[in-house]
């Protein structure tokens, strides 16, 4: 019994010690991505620039962003549909809006907030519906790197110049073999439970029933990837949803005057829409926090010849309104369904996820 409790302990130590690195880490980069985007810029004129904004266009913007989270609701329903189909959109939407707020205060932790939420609600796997958040995501790098080839299309030398310090290989090579598995769980299950067979049930039986039990599980919220009929329906609804980022992104040129100062349209959004979805995959920040600030005012500088000034302003209300839509909507739906107070929403793991 002592020689149990000490390991649980010293797991428990070792997961604190890891939170704590990630947060000092998360910390550190926003400080550096902060100071390299502030270290040459007369704040007097930034305050200038952010006061005398177009408002209109900032609100206009609103409306936009809700209906972008909405779609993305949308889209989840499809995906889910081969575990539980959900008339309604709000408790989808309400998930996903929780899903949002929690990854603007933690790197990630609302892709995990997210399924627990909804399969608390709807008394469904857990696996099955993190799964659908893997096949989501999926969804989204496939979109990004199609835009990203569209765009290199049209600004080839330019940002291949600028992007290439926000590539990371690791993580690069991190997503290549989550992709990999992906299909090779959908497709090729036999694959995984005979490596199961082979390498795990000689060792402990019990373990080789829970993770059968969890990867079945697991495999039911990746059952849309084999059913081509859904097919269409996706790419519609994934295009609608870049649209709906890309035109905020269009209308606070008209806030900062850029469509006339330098000529920026709809496509030049569709260039730092792709540069802010690379900073926002690859950063370790909460909601992509100074990352995303540094890469589209550099991008804007670099590119475009706007003022340090200028770009950092247009950086810092795309970036906040869309961080305050998150927080605010994810947050109300947080505490509107008392999940503050039933903790137990979040913290215990669902019965059938946990008992084989």
């Amino acid at each position: 019994m002592e020689l149990q409790s000490s390991t649980s302990k010293n797991k428990t130590e070792k997961s604190k010690l890891s939170s704590a690195l990630q947060i000092i880490i998360s910390i550190i980069i926003v400080v550096l991505c902060v100071y390299f985007a502030i270290k040459d810029i007369d704040f007097k004129v930034l305050w200038e620039i952010i006061k005398n904004a177009n408002y209109i266009w900032v609100f206009l913007s609103i409306p936009v962003i809700v209906l972008s989270h909405w779609v993305r609701a949308l889209r989840w329903r499809r995906i889910l549909k081969p575990i539980k189909y959900v008339k309604s959109i709000y408790p989808l939407f309400a998930s996903v809006m929780i899903g949002y707020a929690l990854n603007a205060i933690t790197p990630r932790g609302g892709e995990f907030v997210r399924p627990l939420s909804f399969s608390r609600r709807e008394k469904v796997s857990y696996s099955s519906t993190f799964a659908t958040i893997v096949v989501e995501r999926v969804i989204d790098l496939i979109t990004l790197a199609l835009l990203f080839i569209l765009v290199m299309l049209f600004f080839n030398n330019t940002i291949t110049n600028l992007i290439s310090f926000e590539l990371d290989p690791n993580k690069l090579i991190l997503y290549s073999i989550l992709f990999l598995v992906l299909i090779i769980f959908a497709f090729y299950p036999p694959v995984i439970k005979f490596l199961l067979a082979k390498i795990v049930k000689p060792i402990s039986l019990k373990l080789f029933d829970r993770l059968t039990d969890l990867f079945n599980k697991f495999t039911v919220g990746l059952s849309i990837i084999k059913a081509p009929s859904e097919y269409f329906m996706l790419i519609i609804e994934s295009i609608t949803i870049w649209i709906l980022y890309c035109l905020p992104m269009y209308f606070m040129f008209f806030s900062f005057n850029f469509h006339n100062i330098a000529n920026l349209g709809f496509p030049d959004a569709i260039l730092l829409l792709v540069v802010s979805g690379i900073a926002t995959t690859f950063a370790p920040t909460p909601g992509a926090l100074g990352v995303y600030h540094l890469a589209i005012q550099t991008a804007m500088v670099v590119i475009y010849k706007i003022t340090p000034e200028d770009a950092l302003a247009y950086a810092t209300l795309t970036h906040a309104i869309n961080y305050l839509i998150q927080l605010g909507l994810g947050g109300w739906y947080f505490l509107k369904e008392n999940s503050f107070k039933k903790s137990s929403l979040y913290l215990k793991p669902q019965p059938d996820d946990n008992n084989t």
